[in-house]
């Protein structure tokens, strides 16, 4: 181990050893940017720097377990993504229908789906359907993986299965303009079971939800971190969750 390593190491476990576990965010959003300007600067390949990513991934979701983190929503591929050239968006694909896999298989994880899944390729499809269901019953993290996911999306979706759900039951649409509220609308979007998140992270400079969970994001704390995400380290994960602890939340007051 080499001198800079070592005063890294003693850095992050002092940040650590002064978290409190109580101040820690239950649910944390992801926005895991970087990964092609990593590829670039280290003269790698796209497809290299999306690899780089994914193995992050499961870093630092062991992170978040040992700070006590409840749910985390991972945004793995946009609906903007589509509109990549076929030579990247392939490959990206693959990996992250490795990632899905992975996750399902690592034991850790409750691994639950945010997105549209008819924009996406059967076996994709399949995959994340078989992970859904594998990891249904374990009693750790929810990991959303947010693929095919567009904020955009999620709420012309939560708006067309409300006015479907309410067609189904007779009432008219004068009916349902007297009713409709925001918690209606929230009751259909993707994960509307679960907490909204408390912070968003996203890495490599760009201070910009780009459509990351509209909708929910209303009251949640970022952090725009400079670090590209392949190089994302525990240290930057601690500071962030520091950065929030030393929040005043006041949830639009």
């Amino acid at each position: 181990m080499n001198l800079r390593d070592l005063v890294y190491r003693l850095y992050a476990r002092r940040v650590e050893g002064r978290l409190d576990h109580a101040s820690v965010p239950k649910h944390i959003g992801v926005i895991m940017d970087g990964n092609r300007r990593w590829a670039r600067a280290a003269g790698s390949t796209a497809a290299q720097g999306h690899r780089a990513g994914a193995d992050k991934i499961g870093e630092f979701l062991g992170w978040c377990t040992e700070t006590d983190v409840e749910v985390v929503t991972l945004w793995l591929l946009s609906t903007d993504n589509f509109d990549r050239p076929q030579e990247e968006l392939v490959p990206l694909l693959e990996i992250v229908e490795g990632v899905v896999r992975t996750l399902a298989t690592d034991g850790r994880w409750r691994v639950r789906h945010v997105g549209t899944l008819d924009l996406l390729p059967a076996p994709m499809q399949s995959a994340i359907k078989e992970a859904e269901e594998s990891t249904a019953h374990v009693d750790g993290i929810v990991v959303n993986v947010a693929v095919g996911y567009g904020g955009r999306q999620e709420i012309a979706d939560a708006v067309r299965s409300m006015l479907l759900d309410h067609s189904a039951k007779g009432s008219s649409l004068e009916a349902l303009a007297d009713i409709v509220d925001t918690d209606m609308i929230g009751s259909h979007l993707y994960a509307s079971d679960q907490p909204d998140p408390d912070l968003v992270i996203r890495t490599s400079g760009e201070q910009r939800l780009s459509g990351f969970m509209l909708w929910q994001t209303a009251h949640s704390e970022y952090y725009f971190c400079e670090v590209f995400w392949p190089a994302f380290r525990k240290v930057d994960f601690l500071r962030a969750l520091r950065d929030y602890a030393a929040r005043h939340r006041r949830y639009g007051a």
